[in-house]
């Protein structure tokens, strides 16, 4: 990726320029030249494609497609995915229900390859619905380039306002908290919680974090989530510690790392 934002300082600071320019900033990756080419590619074939053995079988698409749900690192995982999409969500047994992380529930929710007759990607509207969810997540990769927090953050006012909104019990939106990486890193480091905190059994670190959420928050539940000063309170928590902890475990400094290790050997 070429593009690089501008992010003028680190922390609260970085947080506070990036919500007031990213709009401004996301046109402008947008319009980029490898940007469009990709989207000119994913508009001109998407409909073409019936079953997920199609989609995995074209790399390209598979890259926007994964990218657009934060799972590019499953881009030689074609297998996997091949069976994720394929069996949908609605048959018993189908292997993206089972999954902890629910982002790979949403991405087959999203094609519908399992599930219908005929799949999403016939629709008109569904090229430009995706290639919308992926300029964004674009952005917050390159983002992340530069530094993993904010990436974070961006990642959490996004989701987690989403997942409060929904219709799960409390239990089951916690531990989507837990089972989707990017909001458990932001999620526990903003409360406090130790990396051993992620050995524990699930029902004990249900339990933790809603304790530890209601002594932070005044509220044990993610569906205060759905207010956002409650999100923007969680990112300006996570921040501090995040900016002010050294230590390399750290989930976002662990992103920052190995991307600057890999900018060093390109």
């Amino acid at each position: 990726m070429t593009y690089a934002p501008v992010i003028p300082a680190t922390g609260a600071l970085g947080w506070a320029f990036l919500k007031r320019t990213a709009t401004a900033q996301q046109a402008t990756l947008a319009k980029s030249p490898e940007v469009q080419r990709d989207a000119d590619y994913f508009r001109a074939r998407i409909g073409k494609v019936d079953t997920a053995d199609q989609l995995v079988a074209d790399r390209r698409l598979l890259r926007i497609t994964l990218e657009a749900y934060g799972l590019e690192a499953d881009l030689d995982s074609r297998a996997f995915i091949r069976k994720v999409l394929a069996d949908g969500t609605l048959k018993t047994g189908a292997l993206a229900m089972k999954l902890a992380d629910p982002r790979y529930k949403a991405l087959t929710e999203a094609f519908g390859f399992g599930d219908f007759p005929v799949p999403n990607t016939k629709l008109s509207d569904f090229a430009d619905k995706l290639l919308s969810r992926w300029q964004e997540r674009r952005f917050e990769t390159a983002v992340g380039n530069q530094n993993g927090d904010l990436r974070l953050a961006l990642n959490a006012r996004r989701e987690m306002a989403a997942l409060a909104a929904t219709t799960s019990s409390e239990t089951t939106k916690w531990l989507k908290v837990i089972g989707n990486p990017p909001l458990r890193t932001v999620m526990q480091k903003a409360l406090g919680l130790p990396d051993s905190f992620a050995a524990l059994d699930l029902d004990k670190q249900v339990t933790m974090l809603r304790d530890r959420a209601a002594r932070t928050f005044d509220d044990g539940t993610i569906s205060q989530f759905t207010n956002p000063d409650k999100v923007e309170d969680l990112i300006r928590r996570f921040l501090i510690r995040a900016d002010t902890t050294s230590t390399p475990q750290s989930g976002a400094l662990t992103i920052l790392t190995q991307t600057r290790s890999l900018l060093r050997r390109i």
